[in-house]
């Protein structure tokens, strides 16, 4: 039985995880095994530039944190080597830089998404990996201004020629 003051600090691990899968839009777990210290480096880094957390979890605890929250279904994917990368607020960053990690390294075991949760709701591994082929939300905010902007100045051409048939129609008459 362990002493008190490990217990509290497991719980305390515990209860941070929970908070983190809360308030995480999106989150991947991921097996690391057979990861190279320099590619697990390059890893880390990509996922600190886009704003994703990533640790390694402790299956146990994990379990305890994901019934907490309410995913009882991701305890079946808690074994083995397990990571954790999480997004308060993009919901297609994790799975995103995660596929374009593995894809690039696709020569070299080590890394694969295992599942996920997206907005309160755990996904299969298919859906994280048609999620990491959205683009970004910086991309769709762009394709959106694009599309407004060219409905607007359509609307511009269309106005300026009525205006300018009606000036050769006063003309002509």
């Amino acid at each position: 039985m362990p002493n008190e003051k490990v217990l509290n600090q497991k719980k305390e691990i515990v209860n941070n995880l929970v908070d983190r899968i809360k308030n995480s839009a999106t989150g991947v777990f991921v097996t690391y095994s057979g990861l190279t210290v320099e590619k697990d480096t390059q890893l880390r880094k990509k996922l600190r530039e886009a704003g994703v957390e990533y640790t390694v979890v402790k299956n146990t605890l994990t379990r305890f944190a994901v019934n907490e929250v309410g995913y009882p279904e991701l305890s079946d994917i808690l074994n083995g080597t397990t990571a954790l990368a999480t997004h308060p607020d993009d919901v297609v960053c994790p799975a995103k830089v995660l596929s374009e990690f593995i894809e690039e390294n696709k020569a070299e075991a080590g890394i694969e998404i295992k599942a996920g949760f997206v907005d309160g709701k755990v996904v299969p591994v298919e859906e994280i990996n048609a999620l990491a082929k959205t683009p970004s939300k910086d991309v769709l905010y762009t394709m959106l201004a694009c599309g407004l902007n060219s409905m607007i100045a359509g609307l511009a051409r269309s106005l300026n020629a009525v205006k300018e048939q009606k000036e050769e129609a006063e003309q002509t008459a």
